[in-house]
């Protein structure tokens, strides 16, 4: 059975998706999710579905303490599911493309330091764009510019807002993340 590590930053509803689709799977599991964030709901969706959870701090991620334990899990994918934090480039090193992002825009647009969120769903709107979509696609050491896995976009019509183009996003996202998973892994 392969192991997937989910690194979270936030509510975690992505990531509480993920190990509900792979409890089926006779491919993979996830094994733990890490998260920066102490608040982060997503530690008590882990919880739910008895799955271990590491928290750390933004100097622990730098040092090597984060590192280890992932050396110790020795996971086939590391999947970031709303993980707010630049990945550090001694983790990408070690595991070359075994890192995976998702992203709430079609990159490369709106993508960089500080686009995330409510930020990107806000500017689609403000710039009146026609689709918007997510981008799944490898970390490197450069924000969201890793080769691109997978793409898939959304029309948006002028009434939409920014929680709208959100809602939209989601939906893209909880059907085709762990599908996307899915297929990295049984490759």
């Amino acid at each position: 059975m392969k192991k997937i590590v989910v690194f979270a930053s936030g509510s975690g509803s992505n990531a509480e998706n993920i190990i509900k689709h792979f409890k089926k799977s006779k491919v993979a599991n996830v094994v733990s999710v890490f998260t920066n964030n102490v608040n982060a709901k997503v530690i008590e969706r882990a919880k739910n579905h008895h799955i271990s959870t590491e928290i750390f701090s933004k100097n622990e991620l730098l040092s090597r303490n984060v590192l280890q334990k992932i050396q110790e899990i020795d996971p086939d994918l590391i999947v970031l599911a709303g993980f707010l934090l630049k990945f550090p480039e001694d983790i990408i090193a070690l595991y070359p493309d075994k890192i995976i992002n998702i992203h709430p825009a079609l990159l490369p647009n709106y993508g960089g330091k500080g686009m995330y969120g409510m930020h990107i769903h806000r500017a689609i709107v403000e710039n009146k764009e026609k689709e918007t979509g997510i981008t799944i696609h490898f970390v490197n050491e450069n924000y969201d510019e890793g080769a691109i896995i997978f793409q898939k976009s959304v029309a948006l019509n002028e009434t939409d807002t920014a929680e709208t183009v959100a809602e939209k996003i989601h939906e893209l996202e909880q059907k085709y993340f762990p599908e996307i998973i899915s297929r990295l892994l049984e490759n």
